[in-house]
């Protein structure tokens, strides 16, 4: 009971030491996104041969809110498969926010990205070729049909304004048709009137303590899961067992990554700041976490099979690189 206690105790001061900074991450975070997520789609969209590019820097901004938005796009053929997959690899979800909080250096943060865009891009570019290759022309876009399996009846929308009346009436539970009359005047009206009376402020800051509480409660309970296993098994042994297996522990880590939720990124995180895990492991988490991504891709793509196949790919490519990084003796540091 004495250890119990005492690594409940530890999870708590861990945690509530990270909290000012996390809120002042995310808070950031929140405001470049509520700023930058309507034209960072329309880049996407327009980016054309170069989407994996694309896609591949704006994985990198934290939380998985782009690689969900490619996800989207994908299923209706907005966007290539390989540039679904190259946001989906160089998000980070909520490694940054844990990396911040915990005080790791700029440069190792710099150096996961690097590696993580390097690798998006190559992998995107690979996967756009290799489907051009063997299928030839690429899959006209299908926004009618979603908005049609959505419900969304939005025969005269503009391109791209499907998937948004969509969204929105699958999050508040009002018919779309009626966010489509609104969209002219009203809904100019109204964006006005909100962003005039600090609605967009409240949103961010709302958002930011959301994520903030949601985050510390996981790292709270993933802290004193971790406490109490090393308490219980030993640091030094579950420390020997990834040293004397790094092979495996490659493979677990690109399946931890793939856990449908912050999670997972948050796990590999603290074990690799721990020391626990190496950096083979580490960037074979990385590249296969994607948040909620994947939940999404399932949820909006109606083909199965081209779901499986991406999330094999994004298990593939992150044990790969992770492989590649183990015989190179390449370290984070």
């Amino acid at each position: 009971m004495g250890a119990f206690l005492e690594g409940l105790w530890d999870a708590v001061l861990d945690t509530v030491a990270l909290v000012p900074f996390l809120f002042a991450t995310y808070l950031v975070m929140e405001a470049i996104e509520h700023a930058g997520l309507g034209a960072s789609e329309r880049l996407i969209r327009r980016a054309g041969v170069a989407g994996p590019f694309v896609g591949a820097l704006l994985g990198i901004v934290p939380q998985c809110g782009f690689s969900a938005m490619a996800a989207t796009l994908y299923s209706v053929r907005v966007v290539t498969v390989g540039t679904l997959l190259a946001v989906m690899l160089s998000t980070s979800d909520e490694m940054l926010p844990v990396f911040v909080a915990q005080g790791a250096p700029v440069s190792l943060i710099g150096e996961i990205f690097l590696v993580k865009v390097v690798v998006a891009v190559a992998a995107g570019f690979l996967v756009d070729l290799a489907v051009r290759v063997w299928f030839g022309h690429p899959e006209k876009p299908a926004i009618r049909d979603f908005c049609e399996r959505e419900g969304c009846h939005c025969a005269d929308c503009e391109e791209g304004e499907c998937e948004a009346r969509c969204y929105e009436e699958r999050e508040d539970g009002a018919p779309a048709h009626d966010h489509a009359s609104a969209h002219g005047h009203d809904h100019a009206h109204s964006h006005d009137h909100a962003h005039g009376h600090g609605s967009a402020l409240r949103v961010i800051v709302t958002s930011a303590l959301y994520h903030t509480v949601k985050v510390t409660i996981f790292i709270f309970l993933v802290t004193w899961g971790i406490d109490l296993v090393l308490e219980a098994v030993g640091h030094d042994v579950i420390a020997a067992f990834f040293a004397q297996n790094p092979v495996s522990a490659i493979f677990v880590a690109a399946l931890v990554g793939l856990i449908p939720n912050c999670g997972g990124s948050v796990i590999i995180s603290e074990l690799f700041l721990e020391g626990t895990l190496a950096s083979s492991a580490l960037i074979a988490g990385l590249l296969s976490g994607t948040g909620v991504a994947l939940l999404v891709l399932f949820r909006a793509n109606r083909h199965a099979g081209q779901n499986l196949a991406i999330t094999a790919t994004l298990f593939g490519v992150g044990v790969l690189v992770g492989l590649l990084v183990l015989a190179s003796g390449f370290a984070f540091a």
